[in-house]
């Protein structure tokens, strides 16, 4: 992971496991989860530091870690892209909301196949990480890429090995574009994978595809792009072919209606626009409504916060989206109205 380790160089971070942390940041800011936003999370750790002296020791573990360890307490707070339905949340005691947004990319290992060079759509997908396409030069594939060069090297599928809020968004693009995945496969962050070899994290899926001869495999965008991959096109649903970037994922999270989203539940999977990337995705925060520390979640809020106000380029240069100005403010307000202490005052102030 050449182009993330740099980043964490530039952070000021040690990488350990999968942990984003060093021996300084003991005490500070803890929070586990989600591996999509991984290294917008780093960048903002960096630039926090720096303005604050206060840091994030942020586990990059995977959502479905994430969930665990928030509901064990062991954190201040947790990170999914997964998000959790109201009623989860609810019997829970937990309140989740959405940090920033980006997108879910096909990745692969193809011989003479640059980055953007191939283009895949949904039904095709699919049947590859079900097996029934199982060479390169497969007509399915030819066909959307007639003018591509492709070899007959077997396809060797990699999929996650953990609960993952990545999957469960790939899954559920799947199980929408075809009803065989989804009857046979299903959506969540964890599936009984037909094929394939599982990689830990965004970081193991990214690894191991670019170690393995005719891989594909599926990260989150700022993966592929720090370190190079050959990322596929897709045709979306609207039947155009589209590139990932920050302006195809935010014409995806364009129509999305937070604010009759009850829990901010919102799956921005295969929405409608010529521009829309199909597999966009938002990764949530999650936090105790009566945390037993006020004191360590007033200062996870404070990061939070932070970033709102003056994370969005570094988000955007991570060809993430941000959130847009309307619903962080309806975030804030709904840590004001939602978060209290034991005696039921609000631990945040709305600004």
């Amino acid at each position: 992971m050449k182009g993330l380790t740099s980043i964490m160089r530039t952070a000021g971070l040690a990488l350990a496991g999968t942990m984003l942390a060093t021996s300084a940041f003991a005490a500070d800011i803890s929070g586990a989860g989600a591996t999509f936003p991984y290294p917008i999370y780093a960048k903002w750790a960096d630039a926090y530091k720096k303005e604050t002296g206060n840091g994030l020791n942020y586990q990059s573990i995977g959502s479905g870690g994430g969930i665990k360890q928030i509901k064990a307490k062991t954190v201040t707070f947790g990170a999914s892209d997964k998000p959790l339905k109201p009623e989860a949340l609810d019997e829970a005691g937990l309140m989740q909301f959405p940090m920033v947004m980006g997108g879910v990319v096909p990745v692969v290992n193809v011989k003479g196949v640059k980055p953007g060079d191939m283009v895949l759509d949904g039904p095709t997908l699919a049947n590859i990480f079900m097996g029934k396409i199982k060479v390169w030069n497969d007509a399915a594939i030819k066909k959307l890429n007639p003018t591509l060069a492709l070899p007959s090297t077997a396809i060797a599928v990699v999929h996650r090995s953990d609960g993952s809020g990545t999957t469960f968004n790939f899954a559920y693009y799947l199980g929408d574009v075809s009803t065989t995945w989804k009857e046979n496969v299903g959506v969540d962050a964890s599936v009984e994978w037909p094929v394939g070899i599982g990689g830990k994290g965004n970081e193991g899926v990214a690894n191991m595809t670019a170690q393995t001869d005719g891989a594909i495999g599926y990260v989150e965008y700022a993966y592929a792009k720090q370190n190079k991959m050959s990322y596929t096109k897709m045709i979306n649903k609207a039947g155009k072919i589209v590139t990932p970037d920050d302006t195809t994922f935010a014409a995806a999270a364009a129509n999305a209606n937070w604010a009759k989203a009850p829990g901010y539940y919102l799956i921005l999977a295969n929405q409608q626009g010529d521009q829309s990337w199909p597999m966009t995705a938002a990764t949530f925060i999650l936090l105790y409504k009566k945390p037993g520390d006020t004191a360590a979640v007033v200062e996870a809020l404070k990061f939070f916060d932070w970033a709102f106000a003056k994370g969005n380029q570094m988000a955007i240069e991570l060809d993430y989206v941000p959130m847009p100005d309307s619903v962080q403010k309806l975030v804030q307000n709904s840590w004001a109205t939602q978060i209290t202490d034991a005696a039921g005052k609000p631990v945040w102030t709305k600004k």
